[in-house]
């Protein structure tokens, strides 16, 4: 990463007990007013997802080009994060929901959330609500829509009713980003699935030969519709 910045490992207890190990990178030129946060979600844990994932790890660039905190973290049973992965998604959304409040308690001033989720990490970013007290935004990266039900063990159901409520929520702002030579959902399967997403609230990004990895030249097309989207947020 170009941008300076500052890194903060951490060890974040949970309310339930489950500790979960962290990194924070700090932008190095904060300004004086409100400060922006971004938590950030890895692929599955079960096929070896992990918090310095290789795109998180480029996402991080424009995050911190936007001057936001990012926190990127193990998920539970993860790289010395405590606990045991669960195959529904359910016990990481209850853990994203209390890890943002943390963070939000250590960062103080924040007026801008993003909850960003990659792969597997979508699903779960997705079980996150607006919140009342900060603009909360949410980017869902590869969202894994071919294998879902077997990835959620058959509880697809419940993840399709949360992204309906967040996407309707008023007060929601939403990029969904895939690629057309996704090796796990086909581009007819997105091309189907999109149109349902439509809204204002909501920014459909279909990005010609970028795989679910984000290799080479689909990278930097990456990077470059985050960091305008992230300027947009107001």
């Amino acid at each position: 990463m170009s941008k300076a910045y500052s890194l903060e490992s951490l060890d974040i207890v949970l309310p339930s007990g489950v500790i979960l190990k962290a990194d924070l990178f700090k932008p190095s030129n904060l300004a004086s007013g409100p400060n922006k946060l971004a938590v950030c979600l890895h692929p599955w844990s079960w096929l070896g997802g992990r918090k310095d994932d290789p795109v998180l790890s480029y996402l991080a660039e424009p995050l911190l080009s936007q001057d936001y905190y990012v926190l990127r973290y193990n998920s539970r049973g993860v790289g010395g994060s405590s606990g045991w992965a669960s195959l529904t998604g359910f016990r990481e959304a209850e853990d994203l929901k209390a890890t943002t409040a943390w963070a939000l308690d250590k960062i103080s001033n924040v007026n801008s959330l993003v909850i960003l989720g990659y792969s597997h990490g979508s699903l779960v970013a997705s079980m996150h609500p607006v919140l009342d007290s900060v603009k909360t935004s949410h980017i869902l990266l590869s969202y894994p829509l071919g294998p879902r039900t077997f990835l959620t063990l058959f509880n697809s159901s419940s993840y399709t009713k949360a992204l309906n409520e967040l996407i309707q929520h008023p007060q929601s702002n939403v990029l969904v980003i895939y690629g057309d030579c996704d090796e796990f959902t086909s581009q007819s399967n997105y091309k189907a699935w999109a149109p349902g997403l439509e809204s204002e609230n909501v920014e459909i990004h279909e990005v010609e030969g970028a795989s679910h990895f984000w290799h080479g030249h689909s990278a930097e097309t990456l990077g470059e519709i985050v960091n305008r989207w992230l300027g947009s947020i107001k």
